[in-house]
């Protein structure tokens, strides 16, 4: 039996392990989106057009969704704490080198050396919080670590414009890259509260090469359902706004303000979600029940009640209720992966978040460019749907154990 005191260290011990990871994991989405908010300013410094700026992003998802699994391979080949560590040491001082540039070219490479930094984060995060933090906790655990990232996104258009008004552009990178150094110092002056879920040295050769557990059904049906919710919530992301002007004639202010409602009802519903996670040992339900939810609510956008005053509530209701089944996502994944595969599982399953948002934009902008902005609707239903589908496949249950091959 547990002693109050023991209980108090535990409590201590995990809340320092969950805002360590939440605050990386917040760096990490905060330097996706610094180059963003500069491209009028770098058009106009380069001679360059959005087409070009935009492969910067187009290089740094790429190289991050490319890298992502075999940073999931180093996790459960070095740790996850190097890893982690070396990865946003990697992603700051990049950024800082956006400041120096003197030629768009030289962004090139810049940006896939930050991606190639931004890779480690879900694999040595998932592997660090699955070993570290009492599974009693580990909902609300991942749920922080999703509303860090959610926050670090919010916060990194209104810091870059900020510090370029009383700067100039080149500052702004070279400021919040030093920003993420006291985080890289934090995580290794720390590193001793950090686990790691590794396999045991007898275990790792005999996996078939460590890529065995990768293909295994639930596994594969986990990497689906990224994949399904990218290409969902990616449409809703980046293209709500036209979707709704094409199809109701809604003035931008307030298509922008149901697309806001939708993000800061997700960050809400996240903060139940870790609860439920942690609560209800049926994840697979609470992502049905909540994905189900929020698939009939964007099919109401094509009704014309979706023109009034309702739509901002509705928009954030199927926010809040795909947000609050992300902890339970992570769960079901957590409960499929073998012990001591967690970096190569999450990596893996995480990169399917990286195709389904580069194909995405690719579906979408030809049924808009097509002037069927109700397909844009029914295509985002069906795949929330389908995503319920591929969740209700993964077995939650005790973590299987990390098979030798033959």
């Amino acid at each position: 039996m547990r002693t109050n005191s023991e209980t108090d260290v535990t409590v201590r011990r995990d809340g320092r392990v969950m805002a360590l990871i939440g605050i990386g994991h917040a760096g990490s989405h905060f330097y996706q989106l610094v180059l963003p908010p500069l491209f009028p300013l770098l058009r106009a410094e380069f001679g360059v057009g959005y087409a070009e700026l935009g492969l910067l992003m187009a290089l740094f998802y790429g190289t991050s969704g490319v890298a992502q699994p075999i940073a999931g391979f180093l996790v459960d080949r070095f740790g996850a704490r190097v890893v982690l560590i070396l990865g946003l040491g990697l992603l700051s001082l990049s950024t800082i080198a956006y400041g120096f540039v003197v030629d768009y070219w030289m962004l090139v490479p810049l940006v896939m050396l930050a991606g190639l930094g931004n890779s480690v984060f879900h694999p040595a995060d998932f592997s660090i919080l699955s070993s570290s933090v009492r599974e009693t906790r580990l909902g609300r655990a991942y749920g922080i670590h999703t509303l860090g990232g959610n926050l670090g996104w919010a916060m990194a258009p209104v810091t870059v414009l900020a510090l370029t008004t009383v700067m100039d552009w080149r500052a702004a990178p070279v400021v919040v890259g030093c920003a993420g150094l006291p985080i890289v110092a934090a995580l290794f002056l720390q590193r001793r509260h950090l686990s790691e879920d590794r396999a045991a040295p007898s275990a790792a050769p005999g996996a078939a090469g460590g890529v065995a557990p990768l293909f295994s059904r639930p596994i594969v049906l986990c990497f689906a359902y990224f994949f399904l919710l990218a290409l969902a919530l990616i449409g809703i992301q980046n293209f709500l706004p036209a979707t709704l002007l094409a199809l109701h004639g809604t003035e931008l202010v307030t298509a922008n303000a149901a697309l806001t409602g939708f993000l800061l009802g997700a960050s809400a519903g996240v903060l139940l979600g870790g609860v439920l996670a942690d609560r209800s040992p049926r994840h697979g339900l609470v992502v049905a029940v909540g994905l189900t939810g929020a698939a009939v609510l964007v099919a109401m956008l094509a009704l014309p009640l979706a023109t009034g005053a309702a739509l901002v509530p509705m928009v954030a209701a199927a926010g809040f209720l795909a947000g609050a089944t992300t902890p339970s996502r992570d769960m079901l994944v957590r409960g499929a992966t073998p012990k001591g595969a967690s970096g190569r599982v999450f990596g893996f399953v995480y990169s399917g978040l990286d195709a389904g948002s580069a194909l995405a934009p690719l579906l979408i902008g030809l049924m808009l460019d097509g002037g069927r902005p109700g397909l844009v609707i029914l295509f985002v239903t069906a795949v929330l749907l389908m995503g319920v589908g591929a969740a209700v496949g993964v077995r939650s249950g005790p973590r299987p154990a990390l098979q030798p091959a033959g």
